[in-house]
């Protein structure tokens, strides 16, 4: 998603270029492959075996958590990635790759965050309200572009759609906005934890 500001001046990084770019510096964690830690001991053959399996070990039909379980909690945060796990998903979304001013990739919907998070009810932040150019239509709103990852780490994310997820809005305000490398090391822990791959990937 790339966005533009209204007076012409690119205001962010296009969504292929961002996506291409965490998969590159991802290592090839990204859907649990190798380069992600494995579980020793894990069921379902030795480790080679495991690593030769990939995607193949998969079962049929899989379970995609889509933003994580975001019909029970707001969408990508680490709870709702969590409790993704914990219901059966076989691999986790884990967001829309968008890029903070200071470089660093975080999981998020699309640019604008004023859907997802508190910001508007940060005074700090009001002056950083913008109308650009999202997808070919124009959004006011707040961008992930305009805020360091130290600044947005102060913000908490909440529910997009309360009307329609009302049960959501009991977790506003519980988890912060991940960066992707933080998932991945939460991937990584739940691998170890689980005792199988756990599996991610951006959208």
């Amino acid at each position: 998603m790339g966005t533009q500001e209204t007076n012409g001046r690119t205001g962010g990084t296009g969504r292929r270029a961002v996506l291409g770019a965490a998969v590159l510096g991802a290592g090839g964690a990204v859907l649990g492959l190798s380069g992600t830690a494995r579980a020793a001991g894990a069921p379902g053959g030795s480790e080679g075996d495991r690593g030769r399996r990939g995607l193949a070990g998969l079962p049929v039909p899989t379970i995609i958590g889509h933003r994580g379980a975001s019909g029970y909690r707001p969408e990508h945060t680490l709870g709702a990635y969590q409790l993704a796990l914990d219901m059966g998903a076989d691999i986790v979304e884990a967001g829309d790759l968008v890029p903070t001013k200071d470089g660093h990739l975080v999981c998020r919907h699309e640019p604008e965050i004023g859907g997802t998070t508190d910001v508007a009810d940060h005074p700090e932040f009001a002056d950083r309200k913008r109308t650009k150019k999202l997808d070919g239509d124009f959004v006011t709103g707040w961008f992930t572009e305009d805020f360091t990852l130290a600044e947005l780490k102060t913000l908490r994310a909440t529910e997009r759609i309360p009307a329609n997820r009302p049960h959501n809005t009991l977790y506003d305000g519980r988890w912060e906005i991940p960066t992707f490398e933080e998932v991945l090391r939460w991937q990584s822990e739940q691998t170890r934890k689980r005792g199988k791959q756990v599996w991610i990937y951006p959208s």
